[in-house]
């Protein structure tokens, strides 16, 4: 539940613009999410409480099938607003239609193109997790942390946690490295180790774990170290 309130009651840390900026998208509710995109709120409501409204009234999976007159009638969602709305559901299922057609992960290549607009130019490590179905659909792409990568920072149930919860067959391990090499360390190589193990005790491969640098990658499991 949100609390009730001006945006200025909202911890500056806890706003949505901020919390995607520091923590990914990922780490956002779909109340926070649908919040950055409306923007701002209403007299009355702030724009936190105007999406939880709307996510509430029609529901996650309702809201992108609601047409633009019937959008208009919510308080808050003038012509502008409602469009916008729109225009980002619908690119959102233009998108997603592209991702299952082509997004098949065949090579670290095809890890590499998945992940680059992610890590390219990143000033900190970010560790994602590939998500794949037994064709080798990618799924669902995760940001599991951002900072240095030890074991301390990722923990297998992170990991593998939304494996379980999306049914995956199969899991790719990447991360970057800001200075640009791509040259495995002692915590990398005994991370990944540990995950693969972890990942043969629960069923769930763990095919590859591949380290972005600066317009290049390594593939741990060419390396043979998976």
């Amino acid at each position: 539940m949100v609390k009730r309130g001006s945006m200025r009651d909202i911890p500056e840390v806890d706003r949505p613009r901020e919390k995607l900026a520091k923590r990914g998208p990922t780490a956002l509710s779909n109340t926070e999410l649908l919040a950055i995109i409306l923007g701002s709120g209403t007299k009355g409501e702030n724009v936190l409480q105007v999406a939880e409204g709307l996510l509430k009234k029609y529901g996650g999976k309702s809201l992108p099938q609601i047409d633009l007159e019937e959008l208009m009638q919510n308080k808050g969602l003038g012509k502008a607003r409602a469009c916008q709305l729109l225009a980002c559901f619908e690119l959102g299922r233009r998108l997603l239609v592209k991702q299952e057609e082509e997004f098949v992960i065949r090579s670290p290549e095809d890890v590499y193109e998945a992940t680059k607009d992610t890590l390219r130019g990143a000033k900190k490590e970010h560790f994602l997790a590939l998500y794949l179905n037994a064709r080798n659909q990618l799924i669902k792409k995760e940001t599991i942390s951002i900072g240095s990568l030890n074991a301390n920072i990722v923990h297998p149930r992170e990991v593998f946690h939304p494996a379980v919860g999306e049914a995956a067959a199969s899991v790719i391990l990447v991360h970057n490295h800001p200075s640009g090499d791509t040259e495995p360390s002692k915590d990398d190589i005994a991370l990944t180790r540990r995950l693969v193990e972890a990942g043969r005790i629960m069923g769930i491969e763990v095919l590859d774990h591949i380290i972005v640098g600066n317009k290049k990658f390594s593939s741990l499991k060419d390396r043979g170290i998976i």
